[in-house]
């Protein structure tokens, strides 16, 4: 069974993937003592969900109040090692590392101020396009607000959610030519995050840092499953970056982005606790281009 689960949250990242034998690459690699199935599917669950978490990518106020932005966002998917990678006490390798980035399109706004505080509102959205077998929908939000301090600081707050769903064969028959059913994956993150910031004219860097909770489930048809995550990430993420209007229409923003690890409370049937980034971490770049409007 957990074979099908392996097979299942590889297509989930990188749709359309072949389950194989060993990478060549991994051949030589030698699991540590610590190695546990249920650690490497709970860890590829909370990593299909922190790839696609809605960070900020701007300071803590995005535009001047009554100006948005319309645009794209491009997430890099780092590619995972074979400590990841290998399966099924090492018999077997995940096909991961195939799409490098997942691009959305993104709209921010801010408000007119109130008092100093400016409030604002974000959306992304991934559009449900059948692509290699799947179709993949994913939405996010953010509310927040920033305030500036004097005449260079800035602060501010947002929370963040992401919603998104895969249906499609991700968990292939169990026997070559036996009839194909669609599977289920559900991810959800959401989060509140602090900013800090300098305005420096064209350009702000920032500073953001705050807590995640990602919730998965996946149901495979084939049988009826329902493979569970007894870990559940829930911890710290933090970005680092700058955001710029260039000739006052185009922004362009970047950052560093990372998911440290986190508390996860256990399923009580579960002995061997390790709590932390060995069920769920990330770090990436995550880059925006839009049109000032």
């Amino acid at each position: 069974m957990r074979k099908y689960v392996r097979k299942a949250l590889v297509a989930l990242m990188f749709p359309g993937l072949a389950y194989g034998q060993v990478d060549p690459k991994c051949a030589d690699y030698e699991l540590p003592a610590s190695y546990d199935e249920q650690v490497q599917q709970d860890f590829l669950l909370n990593y299909v969900a922190l790839a696609t978490t809605y960070s900020p990518v701007h300071g803590p106020i995005p535009h001047k109040p009554g100006h948005g932005a319309v645009g794209v966002d491009v997430g890099v998917i780092p590619p995972l090692g074979c400590g990841k990678r290998l399966v099924l006490s090492g018999s077997k390798t995940e096909d991961t590392n195939k799409t490098p980035v997942a691009p959305r399109l993104r709209a921010t706004f801010a408000f007119p101020s109130i008092g100093r505080v400016v409030p604002y509102a974000g959306l992304a959205y991934i559009p449900p396009v059948k692509f290699l077998g799947t179709t993949n929908v994913i939405v996010s939000g953010e509310l927040g607000a920033g305030i500036p301090i004097g005449t260079v600081f800035q602060a501010g707050a947002r929370f963040h959610y992401t919603l998104g769903k895969t249906v499609g064969e991700i968990a292939t028959p169990f026997i070559e030519g036996d009839p194909v059913y669609e599977d289920i994956y559900l991810g959800s993150s959401f989060g509140f995050d602090g900013i800090v910031g300098f305005d420096l004219g064209s350009v702000v860097p920032f500073v953001a840092g705050g807590f995640t909770d990602v919730s998965t489930f996946f149901y495979i048809a084939d049988d009826g499953v329902v493979s569970n995550n007894l870990h559940p990430y829930f911890g710290p993420n933090f970005s680092v970056g700058a955001d710029a209007l260039v000739k006052e229409r185009i922004r362009l923003g970047g950052e560093l982005y990372g998911a440290t690890g986190g508390y996860s409370l256990p399923d009580k049937n579960v002995t061997s606790v390790d709590a932390g980034r060995r069920y769920g971490s990330i770090y990436t770049a995550r880059f925006r281009i839009a049109v000032e409007l």
